[in-house]
C-alpha cells in the first residue's frame, strides 16, 4: 500500500503550498486508518519539505513519480520515501530513501545498531543506512515485478538536521560495510544525494514502476522450514528489519563476549505471534552454528519439521540432530556444557521432564545451568496448558539463583507483525475479538487478509483445498473432540463429526503433519502448529468458545476428556487459568494463517458475532478500494 503517490512537479506544488502533511494524513484516513501521532505529522512535513528542494533543483525530469509510506508486504514496515523513473540508458530503477530528523547519534560496538534519542529517551536503534538496505532487500525478495525485470533498488539514508560534528559517530568505520552499499548523507550532503538520485533515475516512467510495486504479484512467502537448509548453507533468506535487528545483533555481541568468560548470561526476548521469534532463533543457530548451541523447544513439532526438512538436504544425519534438542534432554548436563542455547516457545516449558513428567527438578533451571547463553523466546499469551510454567518471572528467579546476568528490556521486545499478511491490526482484532485485551482498532486492519466466516465445514475445506498450494494449508481444531482413532487412524470412523463433515485428527505416529504431503485432510491440534506458518488455516471453533449475553466466554467442560492441556483444573482450582488457556490457545490457531483465515464457529451465536465484525471490516475495505479505483 502507498499512502501517497505523484509527479516530481506535484509533489512539489503540495509541499509549497504547506499541505502535504495533511494529504498524507487524509490518505490514511481514506484507506480506513486513523492516524493520529502528531511526531510524525510534523516529520512529514519538516522532512518532505528537505525533499523537495532536493527535487527542485535537481536534473530529473519533473514527471518523474515520487512515493511517500509504503508499506511493506507481508510487513507492518513503511518505506518513508520511494523514487522511479529511468536512468540514462533507459533502465528501470528504483531509489527508497529513509529520512531522520535527528540530530546527533552515538556508535556502539554492536552489528550496525546505533544509539539515539527517540521516542522519549535514548534507545539503540538500526543505522540509518542499513534500515534502508533491509527495507530495499525485503522489497526485493517480495515483488515479482521486480525480480522479473530486474529492476536495481538503490537504498539511501537523509538525516537532514544532523550535525556535521557528529558525522564521526555515523560513518565511522564500525559501520563501511553497510555505508558502502546503502550511502549516508547528512545536513550538508543535499547536493550528494541530489547526484546520487540523478545517478540513477533522469526520465519519468509514467510511474509504472511505483503501480507494478504496489498493485503487482507478491512472491509466496518464505516459511521458515522451506528455508532452513538453504540457511545452514550459508545464504541469507532473511533481513533483519528494525527492532528484530537490535534484538539480534545485541544477543550476538553478548555470545560472542561470554567466548572468552565463564560468566553466565540469561537473554529474555519478548513477542507476540508472528514477531520473528522463531526466524530469530534459527537465524542465531545459523550464526553460531560453529559453536556449541541447539535449538530448544518443548514442543515437538516444529523440531520435527526442521528436522525433517534438513534430513532432504545435503546435511548430515548426527550434525542435524545435534542442532535441535527437546526441552527434556537437559536434566544431566553439566554447567556451561553449552555456548548457547535458544529456547523458542519458552511459555510451553514444563516443570518435570520425562513422559510421566517425573525426571528432573525444574526445564528453567536446568536449560540455565547447561548453557553459557540461554536465550528465551517467550509469549506468556501463548501457554496452553496448565503444565506450561515458561514465566519471565519464574526465568528471573532461576537465573538469579544460577548467578546468571539477566537481559530484557526494550531492547529485547519484537513487536512488528510478519505474519497474517504484516498485520498488527489484525492481531489486535483477534485479541479484541477473544477478549484478551481491548484494542483501539478492533473493527479494522489495513490489508488484504482473507477471513471468513462458514456455516458449511464441508465447503470450507474444498475452499481451504484450493488454496493448498504447495501444501500450506491446514486445518485446525480446539481440542473439543474424542481422539476415537489414535488406536485405529486407518479405519472407517471419525473423531470430529458435524453435519455432513467428517474428519480424523492428526495421524498419533508423526510430528511432521505440518509438511506431510498427505495430511490436508486430518485437522490438526495445538500441539502440532504451534511455532509453526502456513499461508492458509481452516480453524474449527467448539463449543468451549461460545457467545453469550454480548460477550466471548470459554466453557472448559466442552473439551475433549483427552485433553491434557487442563488436567488437574479441579485439583488446584485453576478455573481461571482454563479460561485463559482456552482463549489463547484459539488466539494460537487463528494466527497461524500468513495469507488468510476460514473460520467455521460451532456455536452459533459466536459465528454470527464475528460475521458481523468481519462486515464492518469488509465495508472499510470496500470503501477503500472504491477510493483507489477513483484516485
Amino acid at each position: 500500500m502507498i499512502v501517497y503517490s505523484d509527479t516530481i512537479n506535484q509533489f512539489n506544488k503540495d509541499v509549497d503550498a504547506g499541505i502535504i502533511a495533511e494529504i498524507i494524513k487524509e490518505e490514511f484516513e481514506k484507506h480506513g486508518i486513523n492516524h493520529n501521532n502528531e511526531a510524525e505529522y510534523r516529520s512529514w512535513d519538516n522532512s518532505l519539505f528537505y525533499m523537495s528542494n532536493i527535487l527542485y533543483k535537481s536534473n530529473i525530469d519533473k514527471d518523474v513519480h515520487v512515493a511517500i509510506e509504503y508499506k511493506i508486504p507481508t510487513t507492518s514496515k513503511r518505506v518513508d520515501f520511494l523514487i522511479s523513473g529511468k536512468d540514462d540508458n533507459d533502465k528501470k530503477n528504483l531509489v527508497i530513501i529513509e529520512l531522520k530528523q535527528w540530530e546527533k547519534a552515538k556508535r556502539t560496538d554492536k552489528e550496525d545498531l546505533v544509539l539515539t534519542y527517540v521516542g522519549g529517551g535514548n534507545r539503540l536503534v538500526t543505522h540509518p543506512s542499513y534500515q534502508a538496505y533491509s527495507y530495499a532487500k525485503t522489497i526485493e525478495s517480495f515483488s515479482e515485478y521486480v525480480q522479473e525485470e530486474k529492476i536495481k533498488i538503490y537504498p539511501c539514508s537523509y538525516l537532514h538536521n544532523y550535525e556535521e560534528s557528529e558525522r564521526k559517530e555515523l560513518e565511522n568505520p564500525l559501520y563501511d560495510k553497510i555505508v558502502k552499499v546503502s550511502p549516508l548523507f547528512l545536513k550538508k550532503d543535499s547536493q550528494k544525494l541530489r547526484n546520487f538520485i540523478e545517478r540513477h533515475i533522469k526520465k519519468a516512467d509514467q510511474g509504472k514502476l511505483l503501480y507494478e510495486i504496489d498493485h503487482g504479484k507478491i512472491r509466496p512467502s518464505k516459511a521458515l522450514q522451506d528455508t532452513l537448509s538453504s540457511m545452514l548453507d550459508g545464504n541469507e533468506e532473511y533481513y533483519m528489519l528494525d527492532e528484530q535487528k537490535v534484538v539480534y545483533s545485541s544477543i550476538k555481541k553478548i555470545v560472542e563476549e561470554s567466548r572468552f568468560s565463564n560468566e553466565k548470561h540469561t537473554i529474555i526476548v519478548q513477542g507476540g505471534p508472528g514477531t520473528g521469534k522463531s526466524v530469530l532463533a534459527i537465524n542465531l543457530l545459523v550464526d553460531f552454528r560453529d559453536l556449541n548451541v541447539s535449538y530448544v523447544t518443548k514442543n515437538a513439532a516444529p523440531r520435527d519439521v526442521y528436522f525433517a526438512k534438513l534430513k532432504r538436504g545435503r546435511h548430515k544425519y548426527q550434525y542435524v540432530k545435534t542442532l535441535f534438542r527437546s526441552s527434556g534432554s537437559f536434566v544431566n548436563s553439566k554447567n556451561n556444557d553449552f555456548d548457547c542455547l535458544l529456547i523458542d516457545e519458552a511459555h510451553r516449558l514444563n516443570e518435570k521432564s520425562g513422559f510421566f513428567g517425573n525426571i528432573g527438578e525444574n526445564q528453567i533451571k536446568e536449560l540455565i545451568k547447561a548453557s553459557k547463553v540461554s536465550v528465551f523466546f517467550i509469549d506468556e499469551d501463548q501457554r496452553v496448558t496448565l503444565k506450561d510454567i515458561g514465566s519471565i518471572d519464574a526465568i528471573k528467579k532461576h537465573a538469579k539463583k544460577l548467578g546468571s546476568t539477566i537481559h530484557m528490556g526494550e531492547d529485547f521486545i519484537l513487536t512488528s507483525q510478519y505474519r497474517c499478511n504484516g498485520s498488527e491490526g489484525y492481531i489486535a482484532f483477534i485479541d479484541d475479538l477473544l477478549g484478551l485485551r481491548e484494542t483501539a482498532n478492533k473493527d479494522y486492519f489495513d490489508l488484504d487478509y482473507d477471513i471468513k466466516v462458514y456455516d458449511d465445514l464441508v465447503l470450507m475445506r474444498e475452499d481451504l483445498r484450493k488454496k493448498n498450494h504447495n501444501n500450506k494449508a491446514r486445518m485446525l481444531a480446539g481440542y473439543c473432540y474424542d481422539w476415537i482413532t489414535r488406536k485405529n487412524p486407518k479405519g472407517d470412523i471419525y473423531d470430529i463429526v458435524i453435519n455432513d463433515f467428517k474428519a480424523k485428527w492428526n495421524f498419533d505416529n508423526t510430528n511432521t503433519w505440518a509438511i506431510d504431503e498427505t495430511s490436508f485432510d486430518q485437522v490438526g491440534c495445538i500441539h502440532t502448529s504451534q511455532g509453526l506458518e502456513f499461508d492458509y488455516v481452516g480453524v474449527i471453533i467448539g463449543n468451549d468458545l461460545r457467545y453469550e449475553n454480548k460477550r466471548v466466554i470459554t466453557d472448559y467442560t466442552k473439551r475433549s476428556k483427552n485433553d491434557a492441556s487442563l488436567k488437574g483444573i479441579h485439583k488446584h482450582n485453576r478455573y481461571k487459568d482454563a479460561d485463559i488457556i482456552i482463549r489463547n490457545t484459539y488466539k494460537t490457531l487463528l494466527t497461524r494463517g500468513q495469507k488468510g483465515c476460514y473460520i467455521y464457529c460451532e456455536d452459533k451465536n459466536l459465528s454470527e458475532h464475528i460475521k458481523k465484525r468481519i462486515k464492518l471490516l469488509n465495508e472499510v475495505r470496500a470503501n477503500e478500494r472504491n477510493y483507489r479505483k477513483n484516485s
